[in-house]
């Protein structure tokens, strides 16, 4: 496949993950993968699907859960995105405190708790919408989508670079481990004979084939499942408790949750300050005394406010005009999906929820959205453009709250199975 042919390639397999969010599939028999060991003595096993991927969804699982593509080795994507969880963090050790996951080097610490990769890819490009951003991925928005025309595949080439994430020295780097992987004649099958081309004039188009792989996979039906026992209702084939649908009509109703997080993918991908605290043990705040090349990750230590998508505006300079509009933007975050929101292996385990995980179980993000103006909550992080229209005082009963709590335990992907 020429440069020009794998170039056309990419921006229609940018556009078919942004438009139908599932690329078709077809025949292949290819091995699953293995194990990954992780932080805390946990592993993440690959799914095994029920249905057949196309090479290029495949490959896009091959590199997911690849624990080679680290420096040192021993960090996937799968690390912080694992299916058994919704996609999100694994350890309950760390969901239970700061939430923020090591990177390959593990002193190393981001300053966010993993988002669901899950249904990540029916974002659409960052854009302004009646004066709102929309859009984008990663917490920030950052990963706008402009230059695949995915943000789940903009997404997917930051953290192999990432000094606290995968930490790869470069995509000639990553190129070289992918092409000594078992795999390697898959990443062939899925873009052309030549298509893994490690030689740096090649090496920007190889390094968006891998991210839109990736991006492809996280498309797939095994990501993106829609089958929870919500889905089984819709299609009138299982059942919902009274205290279940209760919970949907205050969900679509009184408790307003429905205003940002619409079925059916249960956010309509924008921004919002809920007014959150400070997670205390968030480990950015001790980034201080952690160089990489020579600067702390973290200069400001403790003094660190998160400014979110504010944050990105005022720094990006792809579209000056976004610039402007960073202040009323400060310490606004991605709303994120609701589905598989409650997933986890046992009732025991422990979830971390927002941006910062501060929250660790959705009995209390639901009272924290009723009563956060009327109950004595710690001060939000960021003050300013906090969200008093949509919550803070509800006016919901504790029953109510355990309703609309109950409802969501529905949207766990996997009923059935």
């Amino acid at each position: 496949m020429s440069t020009t042919q794998q170039r056309a390639a990419v921006s229609f397999l940018a556009w078919a993950v942004s438009a139908s969010g599932v690329l078709a599939s077809c025949d292949l028999n290819s091995g699953q993968g293995e194990a990954v060991p992780f932080p805390g003595n946990q592993t993440v096993e690959p799914l095994r699907a029920s249905s057949t991927h196309s090479p290029v969804e495949q490959l896009g699982k091959e590199l997911f859960f690849d624990k080679r593509l680290s420096s040192p080795p021993g960090q996937s994507c799968a690390d912080c995105h694992a299916p058994s969880v919704g996609w999100t963090g694994p350890v309950p050790g760390l969901n239970q405190h700061g939430a923020v996951y090591p990177g390959a080097v593990h002193q190393r610490f981001g300053n966010r708790k993993p988002p669901s990769s899950a249904y990540a890819t029916q974002s659409p490009i960052l854009h302004l919408e009646d004066g709102a951003f929309v859009g984008g991925s990663f917490w920030d928005g950052r990963a706008t989508g402009l230059g695949l025309g995915s943000p789940a595949a903009d997404q997917a080439q930051g953290p192999f670079l990432n000094p606290v994430e995968q930490n790869l020295p470069s995509p000639e780097a990553l190129c070289e481990l992918i092409a000594t992987s078992s795999y390697a004649t898959l990443f062939e099958q899925a873009w052309g004979i030549g298509a893994l081309s490690c030689d740096p004039a090649a090496i920007v188009t190889t390094f968006e084939l891998i991210a839109l792989a990736i991006a492809a996979y996280e498309a797939s039906a095994e990501s993106d499942a829609f089958s929870s026992r919500y889905d089984a209702w819709v299609r009138g084939e299982a059942a919902l408790t009274d205290q279940e649908l209760e919970g949907l009509v205050l969900f679509e109703g009184k408790g307003r949750c429905a205003a940002c997080h619409p079925a059916p993918l249960f956010t309509d991908f924008t921004y919002d300050n809920l007014g959150a605290p400070r997670n205390p043990d968030n480990p950015f705040y001790e980034m201080d005394r952690v160089l990489v090349d020579g600067k702390p990750i973290n200069a400001q230590g403790k003094d660190w406010v998160d400014p979110g998508l504010g944050g990105f505006l005022a720094d990006q300079d792809v579209i000056p005009e976004w610039t402007a509009l960073a202040e009323q933007n400060w310490g606004k975050h991605k709303v994120p999906t609701l589905r598989n929101v409650d997933l986890r292996p046992g009732r025991g385990w422990t979830k971390a929820y927002l941006h910062n995980g501060v929250f660790k179980t959705l009995t209390d993000v639901v009272h924290f959205y009723n009563t956060r103006d009327v109950d004595p909550w710690p001060a939000p992080e960021v003050a300013a453009n906090v969200n008093r229209d949509e919550l803070g005082d509800l006016g919901l009963t504790r029953s109510e709250e355990e309703a609309i709590v109950a409802f969501l335990g529905t949207l766990s992907d996997g009923w059935g199975r």
